[in-house]
């Protein structure tokens, strides 16, 4: 039998319907509905609650695309950093789980719906990448249960054994953040979110990035490095890539065009590419909104070396969609002169003057932090913080309105 507990405050009221069944998917029969009362007037002169449940309050839901080894995590620490409260694997459960919950974000992993472990896509011969490698249905399935207010039993793949280990329960957060190779890929997974972004990382850069881990750091050859990124390509190029024509952002890196011929990935060219016409979000910009902008910071008021620093603005078309893109090559020197930089950009969704440079210098260990890919995230990340209050403030007004009735 199902029970329902009500909790309130002044104005707004919440009510946890839960069931001890699940559903054949791994569904809990537990949603949380928000409310508003009145009191209706009797005619003995009293008065008793009138409750009117919404269903509007649901999750929010966000998309990050990237391929493995493209800054997802980082990313993701910027972004949960930004909503406050440290991100941290469900407490008592699996040691080895990818999911990250804080105060207001939960961070889920879609590797944990490989459908085959590690010795299974070897038998038949598939990537990660390959859709034949996951189980789409479930995704769609329990993503749209989180974002209904229902908790789910997540199956888990444990990176460390290669296998499929036992699901733990992912309660609805007030933002979840799907995060892997193919949040974008099925059209079903894609209607659910509110908003996506793409982590494009070009082939030399992410060469250059792969050489420096794998050899400096795992003792890879250079021949086996090139085997791997040849074996994964065919699969990246089918699946993978396809997802950046849907994102709402793109955060693209590629070489520098200051180091005529640069291909050690040290110094990065990124562009931010947003947009246009999102209900919830609008794009930054530098100086002056939809012109053509190229600019050199000037020296006296940001410390730079070699080779410098250059941004730039334009407006653009993107796979056949209007955008704006704001563009970053070269490197901070010192962190704390970015409030020069951040002085110059609008629509930053920012609480309060230097709050990107205040975020920089939080996170100033986190790889990326002294270029555009450390700046971008921070942006994008509160941009997503703005979207949510949006969506939050459209919830409640539409329950206010709701409450008149």
């Amino acid at each position: 039998m199902a029970t329902c507990a009500v909790y309130t405050t002044p104005s707004l009221h919440s009510c946890f319907i839960t069931s001890p069944a699940k559903t054949s998917l791994g569904f809990h029969q537990r949603q949380v509905i928000f409310f508003t009362s009145r009191r209706l007037t009797k005619r003995g002169g009293g008065s008793t609650p009138a409750v009117s449940c919404s269903a509007e309050a649901k999750t929010v839901v966000i998309g990050l695309a990237a391929d493995s080894g493209c800054g997802k995590s980082t990313f993701m620490r910027r972004l949960t950093s930004v909503f406050g409260g440290a991100a941290e694997p469900p407490k008592g459960g699996n040691p080895d789980s990818n999911t990250l919950i804080s105060d207001t974000t939960t961070v889920i992993c879609l590797d944990d719906y490989h459908s085959l472990d590690r010795t299974g896509r070897k038998e038949k011969g598939v990537t990660a990448l390959d859709p034949r490698a996951n189980d789409f249905d479930l995704m769609y399935e329990q993503v749209k249960a989180l974002k209904d207010g229902v908790a789910v039993d997540k199956p888990i793949y444990n990176h460390v054994t290669g296998l499929l280990d036992p699901p733990e329960l992912i309660r609805p957060p007030k933002i979840l953040v799907i995060e892997g190779l193919h949040p974008m890929f099925d059209p079903r997974v894609r209607e659910l979110l509110d908003f996506s972004i793409y982590l494009d990382i070009s082939n030399e850069v992410k060469f250059a990035w792969k050489i420096q881990r794998d050899m400096a750091e795992r003792g890879h050859s250079l021949e086996s490095i090139k085997a791997s990124i040849e074996a994964r390509k065919p699969d990246f190029d089918a699946y993978i890539d396809p997802q950046k024509q849907h994102a709402d952002a793109v955060i693209e890196v590629l070489p520098t065009q200051l180091i005529p011929g640069d291909n050690e990935g040290k110094v990065l060219r990124v562009r931010l590419i947003m947009k246009e016409g999102l209900k919830h979000f609008s794009p930054v910009y530098l100086f002056d909104e939809g012109s053509t902008i190229s600019w050199i910071p000037c020296g006296r008021k940001l410390t730079c070396s070699y080779p410098g620093i250059k941004f730039a603005y334009a407006p653009d078309t993107y796979y056949n969609n209007e955008v704006s893109v704001l563009e970053m090559d070269g490197q901070f020197d010192r962190l704390d002169e970015l409030i020069y930089v951040e002085s110059h950009l609008s629509d930053l969704s920012t609480k309060f003057y230097g709050e990107v440079t205040q975020q920089m210098l939080k996170h100033s260990d986190f790889p990326g932090s002294n270029n555009g890919t450390g700046l971008f995230q921070t942006i994008v990340g509160l941009k997503i913080r703005d979207l949510y209050e949006q969506i939050g403030a459209e919830r409640a007004a539409a329950v206010a309105e709701a409450a008149k009735v």
